[in-house]
């Protein structure tokens, strides 16, 4: 497996830990999406795409998210951490995506930082451009008009391992 491509969406220069977002081609043909450089406490990792996990409402069955409190169909009050399982670990999100094996883990991970590095560093430049995401273009995110005094400091704080 070879990944052809790395298309990184910066986010902006916020507080958040979700630092940027991230599509690969693997083999020039297949693409994964929406994955998430996320800044952990042993520094950045790449999350995979997700979804949030759901039961049903016991009133209409209509779908809810778990940590909702009332149904977004028939507005019942849901029961409070349901989503806890007896000493189980909670799990509010799934992958829709995700490596089998370490390996390709390991190669996900490297090669998707080493192109956000490269992507921060690019940043600092005057005339900066971000690169088009289509499917992200109806959400806001770093935009080339941040003061570069905003921008400094982010570089090498711990992004990669």
């Amino acid at each position: 497996m070879e990944i052809t491509e790395v298309r990184v969406k910066l986010t902006g220069p916020n507080k958040n830990r979700l630092q940027a977002f991230c599509s690969i081609t693997i083999d020039n043909d297949f693409v994964v999406r929406d994955l998430k450089i996320i800044e952990g406490q042993n520094g950045a990792f790449v999350a995979m795409p997700s979804r949030k996990l759901a039961d049903r409402c016991p009133k209409c069955r209509g779908k809810n998210h778990l940590r909702a409190q009332y149904c977004s169909d028939c507005g019942v009050r849901l029961a409070e951490k349901r989503f806890l399982v007896s000493g189980a670990k909670v799990r509010l999100y799934a992958d829709t995506a995700h490596p089998v094996n370490t390996k390709c883990r390991e190669l996900i991970q490297h090669k998707v930082l080493t192109a956000f590095k490269e992507e921060l560093e690019k940043s600092t430049q005057p005339g900066y451009k971000p690169p088009k995401m289509e499917y992200l273009e109806d959400i806001e995110y770093y935009e080339a008009e941040y003061p570069e005094e905003k921008r400094e400091g982010r570089l090498g704080e711990g992004l990669l391992p």
